[in-house]
């Protein structure tokens, strides 16, 4: 996939998605954006995503009650340091609910946790 078409898929993406789940899958991009400046943005399983060196980082999605980030279970929540009964988990994923404002610190925290993964 070209640059370009990875930008035109994740403008669409982003367009598709109702306002306040844009709004805050915008803010979550930022915050992996920053806890990862050398990965590059992606689109895969029609969702967006972040490729660290080749390898994929991190998915991310807008959905209609909540943001969500893949792969993440409750296991790397802890590790962490995020409470997994504070947010809902799965075998890969993390939910964050759109009517509380995104955790920032714990996000960057399980980013730089993916970033030490794919680099040992």
């Amino acid at each position: 996939m070209t640059p370009a078409s990875t930008a035109a898929q994740l403008r669409a993406y982003f367009a598709a998605l109702p306002p306040d789940a844009r709004r805050a899958t915008k803010r979550l991009r930022d915050i992996i954006r920053a806890a990862a400046p050398d990965a590059e943005e992606a689109y895969s399983y029609r969702i967006a995503a972040f490729k660290l060196d080749g390898r994929m980082l991190i998915w991310y999605a807008g959905w209609k009650e909540h943001t969500g980030m893949y792969p993440i279970n409750a296991a790397k929540l802890r590790a962490a340091g995020g409470d997994p009964g504070e947010y809902v988990t799965s075998k890969g994923t993390v939910r964050f609910p759109l009517e509380r404002p995104l955790p920032v610190g714990l996000i960057k925290r399980l980013i730089k946790g993916r970033v030490a993964e794919i680099r040992r």
